[in-house]
């Protein structure tokens, strides 16, 4: 969160159309150094800390504990039906991408509210705008671009998860390999 928040300010300013380009929307912030202090740069660059770790952390606790047990009940199938020990990458990316769209959808309000924080012209309280958005678009605003990311996250989950456990599958082959090879000795 300590790289992705400024990050993120710069780059939704930018897709938003408040500036040209990620370039302009961050001179923009540094810019007014003279006015807010390097203290009031530091407050506009991570606006949105609160609650985007508010966001991650849920995000989290979904998504690894879900891709975990799906990964259990595949090796359970898996060692009933053929005897294989082992979950493949392909069975992890399809299990973390099922596990990443579902930790996606809940916590897509928590999502919304972060990005029309980041977004607003003045720093406004996490309930304050919660209270402002319901006012203003009703409930189902906190469901905006559920669909793009679900589909980007399900995406993310699968290469990311996936090539995790490729890389321990291929590590793990290695240390096998090694111990049958200090037994044969």
């Amino acid at each position: 969160c300590a790289v992705r928040v400024p990050t993120e300010v710069v780059k939704q300013r930018a897709q938003a159309r408040q500036f040209p380009s990620s370039l302009a929307a961050l001179s923009s912030i540094l810019s007014q150094r003279a006015a807010i202090g390097l203290p009031g740069v530091w407050r506009e660059l991570y606006r949105g800390w609160s609650i985007t770790i508010f966001r991650e952390v849920p995000f989290t606790v979904i998504q690894f504990p879900l891709w975990e047990a799906m990964k259990k009940w595949r090796l359970r199938t898996t060692q009933r039906d053929n005897g294989r020990g082992t979950i493949t990458a392909w069975e992890s990316g399809l299990a973390g991408s099922m596990a990443g769209a579902t930790a996606a959808g809940i916590t897509t309000p928590l999502d919304v509210l972060k990005t029309r924080m980041m977004l607003s012209k003045e720093k406004t309280g996490m309930f304050i705008l919660l209270r402002q958005i319901l006012k203003d678009s009703g409930p189902m605003a906190f469901f905006s671009g559920i669909g793009p990311r679900i589909m980007w996250i399900s995406i993310g989950g699968a290469i990311f998860l996936g090539s995790y456990q490729w890389a321990y599958n291929a590590l793990e082959g290695k240390a096998v390999q090694k111990q049958k090879l200090d037994e044969a000795i």
